[in-house]
């Protein structure tokens, strides 16, 4: 009889839990379905008299969880503390050095720490498995490295914070403001502790990072990925957006250019009626295009105790079966240092801009934009008062350093009210 796969879970918030639950309710059909049996032999977090919903007297308990790292009785080493230093670092290169195979949702430390960690493990001959770092339940890494292993990846692109996606569906869905939407995410506890590690982009913009690697075989670089989040978007934004047949979400893409990777995070225009435009509350989406498979479109639940415990478990029974792959989907060693570019691809941009209502001002906007070789394709001057007035731009196609270069000039030339807002519109 084949020997059990034994855990070592660190902790014990919603997602840990969710481990929990399916190891027990499920164990007959995880044993049937990887050839043996997964047990959970010690659990570790703060508060061990805290009651979390599900009994825990049986396992042991480790108030370290370097030392729940370190024992002899667990083969893999299960890390869902979050943070890419202190516990969750110290705790994941002890299980390594001691071993052990590491399943982690830990995104914030494999963006920050994933090649030195994949370089670690594959020393030891261990894995790291990290499904639920990336789109809670969707199983995008598995796609990646698997399935669409005979690919060259072209670009891939996605929606993957559910809290981001939920504030503008929110907005657009009951003509809200933005910061009533983004107080009302704070009161349902979508929001993270530090809210800007959702509403900046930086969730969505490590989990973009872990993705670049496997697609396009490179070191993890977090800190080459351009990050714009969504505080500066306004209700009219989105309902200029509406009327033109487009909708606003904070839309990640990686792709490889002759100048490098290019990655960003950064709200932009969809067609309302393409895929990403219809995604709706806290759903996430990947979309990865390939030069065999053309594109594929991947959508699920982004978070939550189910669908994260789900991708969780997804790794564990993987490695019951004895099924092994590198980190980022082919050894560390071979992965390439490409340098990172700014997305300079060329796109139409819509622009919002808000004017001192004077003789002349629509002139000077247009000739900053004419000089920097932006080219209008419509423009409109929304309702406004005696003294100011909000103008709307959609360009053609130009590069964004051009559009930069205008919006700098627009600035020297006094008839700026306030600070503009460019959004990028994207084909998908």
């Amino acid at each position: 009889m084949s020997q059990p796969l034994r855990l070592g879970i660190a902790g014990l918030g919603t997602v840990g839990v969710g481990v929990v639950k399916i190891v027990r309710r499920q164990a007959a059909m995880l044993e049937a379905r990887t050839g043996r049996s997964v047990q959970i032999v010690a659990v570790s977090a703060r508060d061990a008299s805290k009651d979390r919903g599900v009994g825990l007297g049986g396992y042991a308990w480790e108030t370290d969880p370097v030392a729940l790292a370190k024992r002899d009785d667990i083969d893999v080493f299960v890390e869902l503390m979050g943070g890419h230093e202190g516990a969750a670092k110290d705790a994941t290169e002890a299980a390594l050095a001691t071993g052990k195979d590491v399943v982690t949702a830990n995104k914030a430390l494999l963006a920050h720490h994933g090649q030195a960690l994949a370089e670690q493990a594959e020393a030891a001959g261990r894995v790291i498995r990290f499904e639920a770092a990336v789109a809670g339940g969707i199983p995008v890494i598995k796609s990646l490295t698997e399935g669409l292993a005979g690919n060259e990846i072209t670009r891939v692109m996605g929606v993957m914070n559910g809290t981001c996606n939920y504030i503008l569906t929110r907005m657009q869905d009951a003509g809200l403001p933005y910061d009533d939407v983004f107080e009302e995410a704070n009161q349902l506890g979508y929001l993270e502790a530090d809210p800007t590690l959702d509403v900046g982009g930086i969730d969505a913009g490590h989990k973009l990072s872990l993705l670049s690697s496997i697609a396009f075989g490179a070191k993890v670089n977090f800190d080459g990925v351009e990050l714009e989040g969504i505080q500066r978007i306004s209700i009219e934004d989105i309902d200029q957006a509406a009327s033109m047949g487009f909708k606003i979400k904070l839309l990640g893409v990686a792709q490889l250019s002759g100048r490098g990777l290019e990655q960003r995070m950064s709200p932009c225009l969809v067609p309302a009626d393409s895929p990403l435009g219809q995604l709706k509350g806290g759903t996430n989406m990947v979309v990865i295009e390939g030069d065999a498979v053309e594109q594929i479109v991947l959508r699920g639940p982004g978070a939550g105790e189910g669908p994260t415990a789900s991708a969780v478990m997804g790794d564990i029974c993987d490695l019951a079966r004895g099924f092994r792959v590198a980190t980022f989907g082919q050894p560390a060693e071979t992965l390439k240092d490409i340098e990172a570019a700014s997305s300079n691809s060329p796109a139409p941009y819509y622009v919002r801009l808000l004017l001192e209502d004077r003789p002349g001002a629509m002139a000077k906007v247009a000739t900053a934009l004419g000089d920097a070789g932006v080219s209008i394709d419509r423009m409109r001057q929304t309702q406004h008062d005696d003294q100011q007035a909000p103008v709307i731009i959609v360009t053609h196609k130009t590069q964004r350093r051009d559009l930069d270069a205008a919006l700098e000039a627009m600035h020297g030339t006094g008839v700026m009210a306030g600070d503009p807002v460019a959004l990028r519109i994207e084909t998908v």
